[in-house]
């Protein structure tokens, strides 16, 4: 395993994102003095000289590439064209740059869309590329998997220390709330407490609500990166994810709950679902010694904290 130390040189692309600035507090308190942080504005990581200039002017030893361009059902169905080709842009010149500059270890994080819609459950490692994608997110699915491709093939032709977390659904607080880019924990926050607060008597919702997620606390995510940098090297992908999951129906019932919502909660068979169940087999990781440590009721009562402080009545 490379020699990480507290002085490496580690550059978090896509450091304010939801994910980016778990893994910046994650490093800082463990103590990493040196990490290169670099905002939209300072580089577009869709131009391959802007990332080239960086990485030449930089030259990171560590690179965790968390910066995408993400959102849920209605954000993906929306712009497809720009899910794909952003992404690919990103990955692509973030990728060749850490191969040509020579840096130690990368992470490239994937996302459990990976999978194909009719997977079996809970969805292992091996099930990747062996079925039809979810319609609804698919552009997003396939530059991740193109990108996963492009890091192995890294990895087999020149040699490059890359490795591909696959988590599962991540919410935590500095998700985005605007219903065209959220995830569903941030959605239904939003909903019910709005819901709360203008004293509605119903909250419609997507969906049958029989789809069920496996949701991962950011600040577990973060954990699992810094876990896996240090004990993880492998061409092959790995699942993080916490083994369990819930219905959407369930799930919206919890948060209900949580925020003190108690009026009637519908379901608009009108809308999709998204995939049926994604529920991760973890069973690899866990063997390395890895494991979540935030419940899913502690962490939805983060993400309604966030969002009471963000957006006050």
């Amino acid at each position: 395993m490379p020699d990480l130390s507290s002085h490496s040189k580690i550059y978090i692309a896509g450091h304010l994102g939801l994910v980016g600035a778990a893994l910046t507090r994650c490093f800082l308190s463990n103590g990493f003095d040196n990490l290169l942080l670099r905002t939209r504005a300072e580089i577009d990581l869709t131009s391959r000289e802007a990332v080239w200039r960086h990485f030449d002017a930089t030259r990171p030893e560590y690179v965790i590439l968390a910066a995408a361009k993400v959102g849920g059902i209605a954000a993906n169905m929306a712009a497809p064209v720009e899910f794909l080709v952003e992404n690919l842009e990103i990955q692509s010149n973030v990728l060749l740059a850490c191969q040509h500059f020579q840096v130690t270890k990368t992470i490239f994080l994937g996302s459990s869309c990976i999978y194909p819609r009719e997977s079996p459950q809970p969805m292992r490692e091996d099930y990747f590329m062996r079925g039809p994608l979810e319609p609804t997110n698919e552009s997003y699915a396939v530059a991740k998997i193109v990108g996963i491709r492009l890091a192995q093939s890294l990895r087999q032709q020149y040699g490059l220390d890359v490795i591909c977390p696959m988590p599962c659904n991540v919410y935590g607080p500095g998700d985005h709330f605007e219903f065209e880019r959220s995830h569903v924990i941030s959605a239904l926050v939003r909903r019910f407490v709005e819901a709360k607060r203008g004293k509605a008597t119903r909250v419609t919702l997507w969906g049958t609500g029989g789809a069920r997620r496996e949701l991962l606390h950011v600040v577990d995510l973060a954990d699992a990166c810094l876990f896996l940098l240090r004990n993880y090297s492998l061409p092959d992908i790995i699942n993080v994810g916490t083994g369990e999951d819930i219905t959407i129906h369930d799930l919206a019932e919890a948060i209900a709950k949580i925020v003190g919502y108690v009026g009637k909660i519908e379901m608009d068979l009108t809308k999709p679902d998204g995939m049926p169940r994604k529920l991760l087999d973890v069973r690899k990781l866990l063997a390395l010694g890895w494991r979540h440590k935030i419940g899913l009721k502690e962490g939805i009562r983060t993400v309604v904290a966030d969002f009471e402080q963000r957006y006050p009545a």
